[in-house]
């Protein structure tokens, strides 16, 4: 569920020893990082939402608010001297990343590389074993001959941070004489003290056709102080700005007297806004409505003001919303100005509005002839941004901003924004998204055609410093050349990706923005620096668990193709095919729909998977249909964060998020287990229990005595034994089918594990593994029809153990065992009767 350090289930436990135990025992892995950049070029705009982001390769990141400014929780930069994105980048000395995860023989592959040594070299090598515990076999290895070995010229590159719309410049939009600007906007950080955010860094552009550079144009800004800004560049190069005489409420994010802010992903403060210039008196007013019932709020105001500006400077640059053009110390000019918060149908008149016509549009009666009139609720899974104006001036959403979120005029009546648009014209910026890092192309790799199928990783060396950058090989779209496949899952790699030097995930789905809310998007082009191999760690998580499993298929010498969850969410139950068994890796948390429904036809007509984790097929997660990145919306479960009331859905497909237990399609009714607790001290062994001992089972435990205690001995995982970190069970009242056999247990879970969240209707102290009996992992069996079955090992830490004792134990025996048998040709009968077991265990011996 969690990465290394698991933050997001600290909140879980109980004692306050525990607590500081396991953070002191997990923290070692990787520091938290934060965020940040240096002032970006000017990028073009992507043709759409997955589309390439802004060209520009080598562009620096932006400028203002989203440069080194401080940040929230989530190790975005605490205050607490955590090191930001950016500096957690350059302080491994060089990091790279791929332009794909899953490539073809034959294809290729990019590489973007930034270091801080003038030179480095790049080798290519097959991943075998990437734990370097000395407990363990090591470091495995294989140096591929590649003309793209060798050395290449090094450059520092940046993180272009911050998400905002660009409308190509327009002559409508040159603006000389009078205007009008008017939106409704949230802001979720202009105030210092708003707990779970921090300190603002800058000015915020809101609707802005402004260049710092020559001091033209003009637009609606929320300036340091909070206070909302009109500002206007005349063209003898004087600027003037009109500021509203009270700053905007400070938002507040989190419960208050929180064990630690724990932002909510709710916006709390609405306004209508807007800003009105008459060319010919020079008169400007600021107009500040707080959405609210109460018309004595402290925060109304109108501000007036007469300016000496008689007419203004125009330029050619792009209109930007939540963001504004930067001199940033040269040219060209660069992004900076960052918003964040909500912004609702922002709309620009080429007229200066009267007060009755500024109240009209307030209150959803806007005059017509609008030069521009942008309705966010429309093209919602792209990055469109739709002008509904006669001139179709529509923008471009950058580095994909959190859309499908309420607007101003939300009544909480209902919660699916396909079926009341107008109350969702909102769209959610941060000054830390990212969609692609654009950098510059350090190499090109084309992968020889007979390349076997496998784990890859371009091997990065300078004289102080290493980086490894992973890709998967799949065979040919269409072919295998195995019966066996390793399903590697992706979206979790994404969904747990921390680009820095964060263990849990600096701009990660376990990370918050810098206003305290939630991180929704993960994309692939950046450096993902925790899918990595060589972290130092006792408890190894996803990628880096994932090679002890691909070490010990190498060593018992099985052919494998390696497929990925994005070759499976596009290609569903047609790439699982031709694959007699198709085995997990450790821990495949995330799933689409698609990636479901191709697990579940692939076994209805005779497939046979192994479910070698725990914690899997747990949150909705849909991807964009580039295969760029996934999106995450968290609700009612264990979880890091959790999302806003009415925005459950996800913006790509309009499903809804949150658990697929919650949408009736638990991972107990495919795989016989599903998620019970989770704990990070040290894990348990199994017992053998009588369903172990049916006909039915009896090739899974070939070799294994009858009283043999599985799993009870040193681990590459927490140390010990093979059920734990994150751990399922079998449970009937759930959906495991009535013919599903519980093979083994667990038991002596300590109180570090903790019962599930989503099992608990009301808190108490009980949730521990010394107490709550439903504590325990489950190694569990069942047929499918068609000779197809499912061996589910309901551990994380399983893998852990297959190299104990030179491979030579009774967990890589078992594994052996049923995967020997489910890649042969032999059918699995199914099951004589079907009756679901009638005693209860407390997990003991």
């Amino acid at each position: 569920m969690d990465s290394t350090i698991s933050i997001k289930r600290l909140n879980a436990l109980v004692l306050s020893g525990l607590l500081l135990m396991v953070t002191l025992e997990l923290a070692g892995a990787q520091a938290p990082a934060g965020r940040g950049g240096a002032p970006a070029a000017a990028p073009q705009a992507p043709a759409g939402r997955g589309a390439q982001a802004p060209a520009g390769r080598g562009a620096q990141a932006p400028a203002g608010r989203g440069a080194q400014a401080p940040g929230g929780r989530g190790g975005q930069g605490s205050g607490r001297g955590s090191p930001s994105a950016q500096e957690g980048l350059d302080r491994m000395g060089i990091v790279g990343y791929a332009d794909h995860m899953s490539v073809e023989p034959g294809e290729v592959i990019t590489l973007m590389v930034s270091s801080q040594a003038p030179r480095y070299r790049a080798d290519i090598v097959r991943l075998i074993h990437g734990d370097a515990n000395p407990n363990g076999p090591g470091i495995k290895e294989i140096v591929i001959q590649s003309a793209a070995a060798g050395e290449y010229a090094g450059k520092r590159q940046a993180l272009p941070l911050g998400s905002y719309v660009t409308v190509p410049d327009n002559s409508a939009l040159r603006l000389t004489g009078s205007f009008t600007i008017a939106a409704w906007i949230a802001p979720t950080r202009h105030d210092p003290q708003a707990p779970g955010g921090s300190a603002p860094n800058g000015d915020q552009g809101i609707v802005t056709k402004w260049s710092e550079r020559d001091r033209s144009g003009y637009g609606l800004f929320i300036e340091d102080d909070g206070r909302l800004a009109l500002w206007l560049g005349d063209k003898g190069g004087r600027i003037e700005k009109v500021r509203s005489s009270i700053p905007l409420r400070p938002w507040v994010p989190s419960i208050p007297g929180a064990a630690g802010a724990r932002p909510q992903h709710v916006t709390t403060a609405w306004y209508f806004v807007a800003a009105s210039y008459e060319a010919s008196s020079g008169r400007a007013v600021v107009y500040q409505q707080p959405v609210t019932e109460f018309p004595f709020d402290s925060t109304r105001a109108v501000t007036e003001q007469t300016t000496p500006v008689t007419g203004l400077a125009t330029n050619t640059l792009p209109l930007l919303m939540a963001a504004f053009w930067t001199s940033a110390g040269g040219t060209p000019p660069a992004i900076g100005g960052l918003y964040n918060g909500k912004i609702d149908s922002p709309r620009l008149y080429g007229r200066a509005l009267s007060a009755g016509e500024i109240d009209q549009v307030a209150q959803g009666r806007p005059p017509n002839g609008a030069i521009a009139s942008w309705d966010f609720s429309l093209d919602i899974p792209t990055s469109t941004v739709t002008d509904t104006s006669t001139r179709k001036l529509n923008g471009t959403a950058v580095n994909i901003p959190t859309r499908a979120v309420t607007g101003h005029n939300w009544t909480g009546l209902e919660m699916d924004y396909r079926r009341a648009r107008d109350q969702y014209g909102a769209i959610y910026f941060h000054d830390d998204d990212l969609e692609d890092a654009r950098w510059e192309v350090g190499f090109e790799l084309k992968l020889p055609a007979d390349l076997k199928s496998g784990v890859y990783a371009a091997r990065l060396r300078t004289d102080t410093a290493e980086d490894y950058v992973p890709f998967f090989v799949r065979p040919r779209k269409g072919t295998s050349t195995a019966n066996i496949a390793l399903l590697i899952p992706t979206f979790s790699y994404l969904a747990y990706g921390a680009t820095g030097t964060s263990g849990f995930g600096i701009l990660s789905n376990y990370s918050h923005h810098t206003d305290g809310s939630g991180i929704g998007n993960s994309s692939r082009l950046r450096p993902i620096t925790n899918m990595r191999p060589k972290i130092n760690t006792r408890n190894p998580w996803q990628f880096m668990a994932d090679t002890h499993l691909v070490d010990w298929l190498e060593v018992k010498g099985f052919a494998v193709d390696v497929i990925t969850d994005q070759d499976l969410n596009f290609e569903g139950a047609a790439l699982l095919a031709p694959y007699r068994v198709v085995v997990t890796a450790t821990h495949p948390e995330y799933y689409s729909a698609p990636m479901l429904d191709g697990l579940h036809a692939y076994l209805q007509k005779g497939g046979r998977l192994m479910y070698m984790g725990g914690n899997g097929f747990y949150w909705v997660t849909p991807m964009d249909l580039s295969g760029r990145y996934i999106e995450l919306r968290r609700r009612d479960g264990t979880e890091h964060w959790q999302g806003a009331p009415g925005e459950s859905h996800h913006s790509l497909t309009g499903e809804p998020g949150g658990l697929w237990r919650f949408r009736g399609l638990p991972p107990q009714r495919y795989f016989g287990v599903g998620f019970t607790a989770q704990g990070f001290d040290k894990n348990s062994p199994y017992k053998r229990m009588p369903g172990s001992f049916e006909p039915r089972a009896a090739f899974i435990f070939e070799g294994i005595g009858p009283d043999e205690i599985i799993g009870d001995f040193p681990s590459m995982v927490l140390g010990e034994g093979a059920a734990g970190s994150e751990i399922d069970r079998v449970d009937y009242a759930l959906g495991s089918p009535p013919h599903t056999l519980i093979l083994a247990e667990s038991f002596g879970h300590s109180d570090a594990y903790q019962h599930v969240v989503e099992e608990l209707n009301t808190s108490d102290s009980r949730q521990g593994g010394t107490q709550n009996r439903l504590v325990h992992a489950h190694l569990a069996f069942l047929e499918y029809p068609n000779g197809g079955g499912v061996f589910s090992t309901g551990s994380i830490a399983w893998s852990g153990s297959l190299s104990y004792n030179n491979y030579t134990n009774n967990v890589s025996r078992i594994t052996e065992n049923v995967l020997r048998r489910f890649s042969s040709n032999v059918p699995i009968p199914p099951p004589a009767s079907a009756r679901p077991a009638t005693t209860q265990t407390d997990g003991r011996p």
